[in-house]
């Protein structure tokens, strides 16, 4: 009889306690893996960002900013998205400010999707890279004049007596009538083939379904990776980016993503047209 050894396959995302919560079901094993060994990589947004040019993982959460040049190598999953629903990554300094004019603006990776809607929001921001994890105590310190806060520092920049600029989900809500921002989604390798894909994504829904189902022992889980959040800030946190949207992007989902990307490249800041593609679930 002929032993075969699984499917091994590496999923990629963010320590943030929105991902955990998304694959909680798939960590602890209460989502049976369909027999593929699954190995989770914990790593930055934009570190991620980065592997993805090279396919390093099989599935890897990014920013749909970095999507845009990743068409050739993946695909969409139709579950797992982050969007800002009138919320999203904030623009904050240590003192009142009403404008950008003459500030410059820590962001978290020039991949990321804050710093795309960023730029939309004024094309001729100035700006410096920093890791996303320094800038709120950055602009804390007055070390950085402003900061673009992804993650936690969205509940918590207030706490610190910063000052918001802008809140990038709600302008980007009052430009497009109530579209949500989409910031980041999860991409599956198009070399895998449609069999596996198929049944990848399915696992995936069922991990954020059984999140969904069995809320207070997927936050109790995601309170972990929260950087220092409560569990009530943790369980709002994880309202913000793990909900209806997640589970599937739907056409209101599905129709922000073309939008940002269409005019991502109408305003050149992406330099294609990009052709968005989701994969089939089984």
């Amino acid at each position: 009889m002929m032993m075969y050894e699984p499917m091994r396959i590496r999923i990629a995302h963010s320590p943030d306690s929105d991902d955990a919560f998304m694959f909680y079901g798939l960590a602890s094993g209460k989502v049976p893996s369909d027999g593929f060994e699954l190995e989770h990589v914990l790593s930055d947004i934009e570190t991620l960002n980065r592997a993805a040019f090279a396919g390093a993982y099989e599935i890897t959460a990014v920013s749909f900013h970095a999507y845009a040049y990743l068409t050739d190598k993946y695909m969409l999953l139709p579950h797992g998205a982050s969007m800002g629903d009138r919320y999203g990554p904030i623009v904050v300094s240590n003192r009142p400010a009403s404008s950008l004019n003459g500030i410059t603006v820590a962001i978290p990776g020039t991949l990321t999707t804050a710093f795309l809607a960023l730029r939309l929001f004024d094309p001729s921001v100035a700006y410096v890279v920093m890791p996303f994890d320094e800038i709120q105590e950055a602009v804390r310190r007055g070390d950085a004049q402003a900061g673009l806060l992804i993650h936690e520092g969205q509940l918590t920049w207030a706490d610190e007596g910063l000052h918001k600029i802008v809140d990038l989900g709600e302008w980007w809500a009052n430009r497009t009538k109530g579209l949500p921002l989409p910031l980041g989604g999860n991409v599956i390798r198009r070399d895998l083939g449609a069999s596996v894909i198929s049944r990848l994504s399915g696992l995936l829904h069922d991990s954020i379904a059984y999140g969904l189902g069995h809320r207070e022992e997927a936050v109790a889980y995601a309170m972990q990776f929260g950087r220092g959040l409560d569990k009530a800030r943790t369980d709002r946190f994880v309202g913000m980016y793990v909900n209806n949207l997640t589970l599937d992007y739907g056409e209101r989902g599905r129709e922000a993503v073309q939008k940002l990307l269409r005019e991502a490249h109408e305003a050149g800041v992406i330099d294609k047209p990009v052709r968005v593609e989701f994969a089939r679930s089984a």
